[in-house]
């Protein structure tokens, strides 16, 4: 057992991996819910640990299954974000393709956290049918109204338009490595909810509003059930006129060794200007490249992101590249010259580095390529969208797939 302190709520409770598990009484999807996948983080904990007590007290109907599951557990009992390496930026494939299966060949503590953590899931994986949907809470350093982050895939947008709060897309462009997107690349719904600032008893109450929807959304639990209008109200009172979707144009990523310091007062989804000066490393100025809104200023001693700027996308634009997915049209990229594909089962596209510099990153992001790696003299362009979309075919939100959102 691992004890977690919430600073909140002033109260220590005692969890294992899984917090807590329901199995449902029919046949559903399977919903996995995962917090404190940085330590500290623990909002996310607590709300599910006060879900199912209250599932239990509610005598809830479910179907299908749903998990509550811990992410660093020796992170949270000590409150840090992690110990030798973010374990949200490990999944990656080389290292997905080398990681043991047994936590005892590993060779620090991060690691022997994720090879538990890709054991329990391929273990849900392989008892359950799903449809399978993976949620991911967090909370951040900086005030900030409650969003979601997401894997620009027409599953993941189709399913997440249905919260009432704003959606980033194509974080995968600049963060390499998380969780979500390992699981997004198996094929399965993925997204990352971030519930307010690490310490606000609000962080607490919005997780458990966003688990309570999701519940819903997937069709775990009946509308009648519970008074899902209260939980969506809850979440979209935060909301103002902010309640769009973004993509992120701009990170500052800290170097090792740097001194970082963000300029203090800055909030998440604050709008910002060109020029703005908003941190400082090293005794030089950091101004912001051009106008758009702050995202995720880091206010805290570990973490290499220093903040990111963000933009509103127009909705003309995502109409277009849904009906552009629709169709598959990047099938005819591989038309152009230096642009090949990386294996029979098309999995990415191989760019030579001399076509790439003139092509258009946004006809990139209109067919779904927003992950990106550099490899000897060529770009690799990976590809989100699923073959797996008959598995959710038929949940009631499917036929928002190919609808503007």
């Amino acid at each position: 057992m691992t004890l977690v302190h919430s600073k909140a709520l002033n109260e220590d409770i005692e969890i294992n991996r899984i917090i807590a598990s329901v199995e449902g009484e029919s046949p559903g999807p399977t919903l996995v819910f995962m917090g404190g996948i940085h330590g500290n983080e623990p909002a996310g904990v607590f709300a599910m640990k006060r879900i199912h007590d209250q599932l239990k007290a509610m005598d809830l109907k479910i179907k299908g299954n749903v998990y509550f599951m811990a992410g660093n557990l020796n992170a949270l009992a000590n409150g840090i974000r992690f110990e030798t390496e973010d374990l949200n930026r490990v999944w990656t494939r080389k290292r997905m393709d080398i990681l043991p299966d047994d936590s005892h060949e590993t060779t620090h503590a991060e690691m022997a956290e994720q090879v538990a953590i890709n054991n329990q899931i391929r273990d849900i994986l392989k008892h359950h049918t799903g449809p399978f949907y993976f949620f991911d809470i967090h909370t951040t350093s900086s005030e900030t109204l409650p969003f979601i982050t997401v894997n620009d895939s027409l599953l993941n947008r189709a399913y997440t338009s249905q919260y009432p709060i704003p959606i980033i897309l194509g974080i995968e462009e600049y963060l390499n490595g998380p969780l979500l997107s390992y699981i997004t690349e198996l094929g399965y719904i993925a997204f990352g909810f971030e519930a307010g600032q690490h310490d606000d008893l609000a962080s607490i109450e919005n997780a458990e509003a966003f688990c309570y929807l999701s519940m819903v959304f997937t069709g775990a639990v009946n509308s009648n059930q519970i008074d899902i209008q209260h939980y969506y109200n809850l979440l979209a009172k935060h909301t103002g006129d902010t309640n769009h979707v973004y993509e992120i144009f701009f990170r500052y990523l800290i170097k090792e060794k740097e001194n970082f310091q963000m300029k203090p007062g800055f909030y998440n989804f604050q709008q910002i200007t060109k020029n703005q000066l908003v941190a400082e490393s090293d005794g030089q100025e950091i101004r912001i490249p051009d106008n758009g809104r702050i995202f995720m200023p880091l206010y805290q001693s570990q973490g290499t992101d220093g903040f990111f700027v963000i933009r509103e996308i127009k909705r003309g634009f995502l109409n277009l590249s849904t009906r552009m997915r629709k169709y598959k049209l990047n099938r005819f990229l591989v038309w152009l010259p230096g642009v090949n594909w990386l294996d029979q089962r098309r999995s990415a596209l191989v760019i030579d580095q001399s076509t790439a510099r003139f092509m258009a990153k946004q006809l990139l992001h209109l067919l779904g390529y927003r992950s990106v790696e550099r490899e000897n003299n060529v770009l690799l362009a990976y590809n989100r969208e699923s073959a797996r979309k008959q598995e959710y075919s038929k949940a009631a939100w499917f036929n928002r797939l190919y609808k503007p959102i």
